[in-house]
């Protein structure tokens, strides 16, 4: 009976006209393949904290001057002049769409943690502006109409008529899951139809040029189980039409669709397209099984870890193409790591987790998270970078607006929907994936973490079921914290880095233990194959990557070195730093005369005899560079 009761903890049983209440990020209750269960992002309140104070910016400050610089560039008013609301020409690229979409989506998730009348207000007067701009057909689009009619899916490879379908059905599925209104889904759906209708094997071709609408197709599927969308989503994962649409193979790689997803064995391409595309493959297999898929997901996952992700989760070697490079060619200064890259690598990592229960897939969602999206967003929360390098000279990284407004709102709907991701549930009980001082209160069962993470690696949990049950906890190891140990009932239980430990016993209201996780800070090497890494270290601290800015040194950025690098850093929190900070310091060098006043070139012998002068070192962590005035920075620090 206590087996049972502990299964039925952890399983679905809704009510019709409720279900929307219990959908989290992505719904996988019913997926034959998830071995992981999100919960809701209303199930979770964090408390005060690293993540929560952005997540107060993003709402108090980020979303609305966001929507502020939507309308003031005329995006909003692509949709009014439609229907006859507002006189005005349309403006910006043709996928801006998506933009405001996205932004709707952060706007929704916000919902899903707690009303707030006036962004939902907002929101749902642009639902009407959309509604009505929708045509009776069920096509949305502001760009290909007028005299562009004639265009429409006829230059798919470029067009992103597709990918702004797939932000406006999440944005739809959100909305419903915060509220259980379905006007803005219902949008949505009628552009789907619209498209079961006239395109397919037997009617005419249709490519996502830009990947994004088949994980917006499954999960339109498991929204309301019509197996039309899930077919639909197969049928362009499929990449069948290459020959009907006369495709070139350097479109085909670029865009990462056009052939069959399942003969992909290495990340080419634009770096987006291709995280989409890897994420919407996932979800397929999530809810067909299908081998073929599970075979290729790895295969790429290990191209993607062992050979093209850099040490802060970004992906995308190349400005040319926003594209991967060749292996191992990740350039520092001249990276271009797309925010919108980062935050495709932790949605397919999230996908790939609930597939396996695996903590390598939390592992690189966290490294991406703490370092290459936390980045992308001023810490006032109103500049955004496009790029995030792993070094400058000092130019400006970040930005209020950029006429490929991408990046933001996806950086303001990750932070915004977070709650969502921190706990999952199985048959066998609650798997906790990321820590922070929160609550969860989920299906009779409430968990509450106090931590100062990731600052401190001490989490004390109070577990607090409705009556006691058995079932097991599941606790992230992260692969960083190599001693790593549970204090519960007086003993001390240890945790295998990368791995989650598994607390299986019969909890009563109120039980607790405290996770205590290694932060002392190491140095990282790269593999030798990455050139501009060799002889340097990069310098972690729990899930932090650090990095050396200039304000901090007392000499030139590009004249230091980091000496004795087998002794200890000091740790120092400067709470008058950043809203509150760790930093490191350490004994580095400089040398005596800076290395621009050197020849361009010399003997071995002379170069040896250079002076150096004792330095002290500070180190930041990476995701605050540039929130003071430009100035040089740089993750890999050569070693003296």
């Amino acid at each position: 009976m206590i087996k049972l009761a502990a299964c039925l903890l952890f399983a679905l049983h809704l009510s019709a006209g409720d279900e929307w209440r219990d959908q989290g990020v992505i719904y996988l209750d019913h997926s034959p393949r998830a071995v992981m269960h999100p919960v809701p992002i209303r199930a979770v309140k964090l408390g005060a904290g690293f993540w929560q104070e952005r997540r107060r910016v993003n709402v108090e400050r980020s979303i609305p001057t966001m929507f502020e610089l939507l309308e003031a560039h005329g995006i909003v008013d692509n949709f009014r002049r439609l229907s006859g609301r507002k006189d005005a020409p349309r403006k910006g690229p043709l996928y801006t769409d998506s933009d405001l979409y996205k932004w709707m989506e952060a706007v929704a998730f916000v919902l899903q943690s707690g009303d707030n009348p006036k962004l939902r207000a907002t929101l749902d007067a642009i639902i009407d502006d959309i509604r009505a701009a929708q045509e009776p057909s069920g096509y949305l689009n502001t760009n290909y109409v007028g005299d562009k009619v004639p265009l429409r899916f006829t230059e798919m490879y470029r067009s992103h008529e597709l990918y702004c379908l797939g932000h406006l059905l999440q944005a739809g599925i959100a909305y419903y899951r915060a509220t259980g209104d379905r006007k803005l889904l219902d949008i949505g759906i009628r552009f789907v139809d619209y498209l079961t209708a006239n395109f397919g094997p037997e009617k005419r071709p249709l490519l996502t040029g830009h990947p994004e609408l088949e994980m917006a197709l499954v999960e339109l599927y498991r929204t309301n189980g019509n197996r039309a969308y899930l077919n639909l989503a197969g049928y362009l994962l499929s990449g069948v039409e290459t020959e009907r649409l006369h495709l070139k193979p350097s479109q085909v790689s670029y865009m990462f669709s056009g052939i069959p997803f399942t003969s992909r064995t290495i990340f080419e391409g634009h770096a987006v397209r291709a995280m989409y595309a890897s994420s919407g493959a996932t979800d397929y297999y999530l809810e067909t099984s299908d081998p073929l898929y599970h075979k290729t997901l790895d295969t790429l996952w290990a191209d993607l870890t062992n050979r093209k992700m850099y040490i802060t989760g970004g992906v995308g070697s190349r400005s040319d193409g926003e594209a991967f490079g060749d292996p191992y060619e990740l350039p520092n200064s001249q990276a271009y790591t797309e925010s919108c890259a980062a935050i495709g690598n932790m949605m397919w990592n999230f996908r790939m987790l609930a597939a396996s229960g695996e903590s390598r897939f939390a592992d690189v969602m966290e490294r991406a998270l703490y370092n290459g999206i936390n980045s992308g967003m001023s810490l006032d929360g109103t500049l955004y970078c496009y790029r995030n390098p792993l070094a400058s000279d000092g130019e400006k990284i970040r930005n209020e607006w950029y006429d490929t407004t991408c990046c933001p709102p996806n950086l303001e709907r990750i932070l915004a929907s977070l709650p969502g991701y921190f706990y999952s549930t199985s048959k066998d009980g609650l798997y906790v994936n990321f820590y922070h001082d929160s609550e969860l209160n989920w299906q009779g069962l409430k968990v509450t973490q106090k931590t100062n993470y990731p600052w401190s690696g001490d989490v004390e949990f109070t577990v607090t079921p409705e009556s006691a049950r058995e079932f097991t906890m599941f606790l992230r190891i992260p692969a960083w914290s190599h001693n790593s140990n549970v204090e519960l009932n007086g003993g001390k239980i240890p945790g295998q880095p990368g791995q989650y430990l598994a607390l299986r016993r019969t909890w009563k209201p109120g039980d607790q233990f405290t996770l205590r996780l290694d932060m002392t800070p190491h140095l990282i090497a790269a593999n030798p194959r990455i050139s501009e890494d060799a002889g340097k270290a990069a310098l972690q601290r729990g899930p932090l990557i650090y990095c050396l800015e200039q304000p901090d040194q007392t000499a030139r950025i590009p004249d230091l070195s980091l000496i004795n690098p087998t002794t200890g850093f000091a740790n120092q929190f400067r709470k008058d730093l950043f809203g509150g900070v760790v930093v490191l310091k350490h004994q580095g060098a400089a040398y005596d005369q800076p290395l621009d006043r050197e020849p361009l070139y010399e003997t071995l012998d002379q170069a040896s005899r250079r002076k150096m002068n004792p330095v002290s070192l500070t180190f930041i962590p990476y995701y605050a560079w540039a929130n003071r005035e430009p100035s040089a920075m740089e993750v890999w620090v050569p070693l003296k």
